[in-house]
């Protein structure tokens, strides 16, 4: 009875999972999300915008498009742990359909928790290889966090939203990487080194791949940096040394 979600749509659904067994493992009266932001399981990223408002309809979800290899755990919560390459049955019912929200002010509290919810869904994703889904959770967090605030945060909540930054955008560029997208990963471990110039993931990631562009010097003074803090670190004491080695003249026989 109704139009299905359009792209940039915001969907309201009411959800129940449940294992091959029969155990609820997901119960949920009114979940909203908009279907593409990478927020919800694949299984409803791609189902729910099928359907039309009041529908129930049953997906049957292969584990990559449930909690994927490595299962979930829900802590602090009554309901079991999802297990390893566990298929699950959802049940949706699609609630309501409207047109996406413009970014409203939050409150520092508020714009941490979303930051940080989408950062977890963004590894989510990264861990089980899908990296192109794992970068559009990230950057979602990133909005998130330098959204409009309706207050003005605390020095401790301004402290942790710095820091939840630096996090995405260190995990932008792991995830730009494995896109085969090294300019995009340079630009973001510096924009991760202007919030935190002393960053050692960031230096340590900024410095490899200059390396890689031939900019041997740029590469030497970062890692060099990245060292004074890290002294003991293996992999940048290797990654200068495979710098030394490429600068030295080949001796003569």
């Amino acid at each position: 009875g109704g139009l299905r979600p359009r792209p940039g749509q915001e969907v309201s659904v009411k959800v129940l999972g449940a294992l091959e067994d029969g155990g609820l493992v997901e119960r949920d009266p009114r979940l909203t999300f908009v279907p593409g932001h990478g927020d919800v399981v694949q299984a409803l990223e791609l189902g729910v915008p099928t359907m039309q408002p009041g529908e129930v309809s049953f997906f049957l979800a292969a584990y990559p498009y449930a909690y994927g290899r490595p299962g979930s755990r829900h802590c602090a919560c009554r309901e079991p742990d999802v297990p390893p390459e566990a298929p699950l049955l959802f049940e949706v019912t699609l609630l309501e359909v409207r047109d996406g929200p413009d970014p409203q002010p939050l409150p520092s509290a508020a714009r941490l928790r979303l930051g940080s919810q989408r950062r977890e869904r963004g590894n989510f994703h990264f861990a089980r290889g899908d990296f192109t889904a794992a970068l559009r959770s990230y950057r979602l967090a990133l909005r998130a966090l330098d959204g409009p605030a309706i207050d003005s945060p605390r020095p401790e909540e301004e402290e942790e939203l710095q820091e939840q930054r630096v996090k995405c955008l260190n995990n932008c560029a792991a995830a730009e990487l494995k896109l085969g997208r090294a300019e995009e990963a340079l630009a973001a471990c510096e924009a991760a080194l202007r919030i935190s110039p002393d960053n050692g993931r960031a230096l340590l990631r900024r410095g490899q791949l200059l390396a890689e562009q031939g900019r041997d010097a740029e590469a030497a003074l970062v890692l060099r940096r990245a060292l004074e803090l890290d002294p003991a670190s293996k992999v940048i004491h290797a990654e200068l040394s495979r710098l030394a080695k490429r600068q030295s003249p080949p001796s003569s026989a």
